[in-house]
């Protein structure tokens, strides 16, 4: 499905254009604050529903785990095999390319060998 043919979501005045025609429908009508005060978060809510497992999983971060130390992000022109023999080596591949870098100051006297905690 190409993004333009997903379902738009609807705009605040054709939700209350359609309110307005059918007040009554129960699909289109306002949360009061008695029923938003009802909400619980989805934390609280799917371990009873789904089971603690299948709730971990679904509530898993995505991503990359939050670290002390950040990286630089830069634009690099490497050579392509020195590329493809980092990729080869499969996921961590920028990070052994980093410690690769780092040995290499070292040995050259460029930093002081401590490596810093990720």
């Amino acid at each position: 499905m190409k993004k333009s043919d997903a379902p738009k979501t609807p705009q605040v005045a054709e939700s209350a254009a359609v309110y307005k025609a059918d007040p009554v429908d129960p699909d289109t009508a306002p949360l009061t604050d008695a029923e938003l005060a009802e909400f619980r978060p989805a934390s609280e809510v799917l371990p009873q529903i789904l089971g603690k497992d299948l709730a971990d999983a679904l509530m898993k971060r995505r991503g990359r785990p939050a670290s002390a130390i950040t990286k630089a992000a830069i634009s690099l022109r490497l050579d392509p095999d020195i590329v493809a023999a980092f990729k080869a080596g499969g996921d961590g591949w920028q990070t052994r390319m980093n410690d690769a870098l780092r040995a290499w100051a070292v040995e050259h006297r460029l930093l002081d060998g401590q490596k810093p905690r990720r």
